[in-house]
């Protein structure tokens, strides 16, 4: 029997970055690969009905009591584009507090000033990289501990129908869009997609992303007095619209945020790009006007259609959905008591794959992983973490209710 340990140390070998300019599901082609691998990984394990379809989504079955509930436990292959996922070079180091030295040669230190949350994993050994890539426990971590609970399952008498799922492109908004909940065919499901140990996960933020094109006259410097318009400082002028309180970098907890991604431009036409978050769904819908507000302001100085704004909800607050079935999140909360977590509820700055699929059908609360740092060098997960996640999670499976 594989550890969990020796599972993640095997997904992160596999490059599976997805990438949002691609119109293709799977959006990379490493996530099919990693996909084809834990099936045979599955079928060698006895799963007889693992399979990856053609848009990269796994899918498997542990059958159980047909008296108890059909659950699901759900993860994304895919990770995020943030920083480089090839050529994972990870390594397992004995915590004695203080920093680690990530990469001697580049002098690269995962340090406990930055990091706080290191204090609370001394004696504990961490998985870390080399500082020069992600590591990609965010989420193949959750993939090792599905997989390895899984496997314990296998030779356990009695337990519920476990329906196995592993999903592409969640870093992308993208996961659930081609998901097979009715084929899943469980009652409840739980994606294992979170952070530190003992945090259950059912409130995320609304979310959109905007696009907002700035439009602009190049004249010939020598001769632009009072005809050049430069959209790239119309640009800076329509960001300078939007109230500098509601950027990530000054919000918390239930604070929702604008937060501007990328911007590419000339003199002619600048685009820039937002991600919209609120856990309330009336602020969330009054940034967006913000939004369109600004927008009109640009125009009324220099002139319609200099700045339009294109908005597209991505997911929703999935506290609507579970909220009505909180027997979910209490059966999460007993597991993790008995395996000796302390759990508790905290609001997901950001999405799950279960936010969405809540929305088609499929209440799906998230749980912890062990991870921290996710989406960065110096992303880290403590082994003795990932082994209490498998833990809890065969014992949301075992329980007789």
């Amino acid at each position: 029997m594989a550890s969990v340990t020796e599972r993640f140390l095997k997904y992160v070998s596999f490059e599976t970055t997805s990438d949002e300019f691609s119109d293709t599901c799977p959006s990379t082609e490493g996530q099919k690969l990693l996909g084809a691998a834990i099936v045979e990984e599955m079928l060698a394990m006895g799963i007889s009905d693992a399979r990856i379809d053609e848009h990269g989504y796994v899918y498997g079955t542990v059958p159980g009591d047909p008296e108890l509930p059909v659950i699901g436990l759900i993860a994304h292959m895919d990770t995020a584009p943030d920083a480089s996922g090839r050529d994972v070079k990870a390594k397992i180091v004995e915590y004695k507090g203080g920093d680690v030295c990530l990469n001697e040669e580049k002098n690269i230190w995962l340090r406990e000033e930055n990091y706080q949350s290191l204090k609370n994993h001394v004696g504990k050994h961490l998985i870390v990289t080399d500082g020069t890539t992600l590591l990609g426990a965010d989420n193949k971590a959750g993939v090792a501990e599905i997989m390895t609970a899984a496997e314990r399952l296998m030779k356990v008498k009695k337990h519920a129908t476990l329906k196995i799922g592993f999903t592409p492109d969640e870093e992308i908004g993208r996961g659930a869009d081609l998901f097979d909940v009715s084929g899943f065919d469980a009652e409840y499901a739980y994606t294992v997609d979170g952070g530190a140990i003992g945090e259950i996960e059912y409130e995320n933020f609304n979310a959109a992303g905007a696009k907002v094109t700035v439009r602009g006259l190049s004249i010939h410097p020598g001769g632009a007095k009072d005809k050049m318009i430069n959209s790239q400082l119309v640009a800076m002028e329509y960001n300078a619209l939007l109230p500098a309180d509601q950027r990530p970098e000054h919000t918390e907890g239930y604070e929702g945020f604008i937060h501007l991604t990328d911007m590419k431009g000339q003199v002619e036409e600048t685009v820039l790009r937002y991600i919209i978050r609120d856990h309330d769904m009336e602020k969330f819908e009054e940034k967006k006007d913000l939004m369109v507000a600004a927008a009109c302001r640009i125009d009324e100085k220099y002139g319609k259609g200099t700045a339009q704004v294109a908005l597209r909800d991505s997911y929703y607050n999935m506290k609507n959905k579970i909220t009505p079935c909180m027997y979910i999140v209490d059966r999460a909360r007993a597991a993790m008591q008995k395996v000796g977590m302390n759990p508790r509820t905290v609001p997901i700055r950001g999405g799950t794959d279960g936010a969405r699929l809540s929305y088609m059908g499929l209440p799906c609360p998230n749980l912890c992983t062990g991870g921290e740092n996710f989406h960065g060098r110096f992303e880290y997960i403590p082994v003795e973490d990932m082994e209490k996640c498998v833990d809890m999670l065969v014992e949301i499976i075992k329980m007789d209710n």
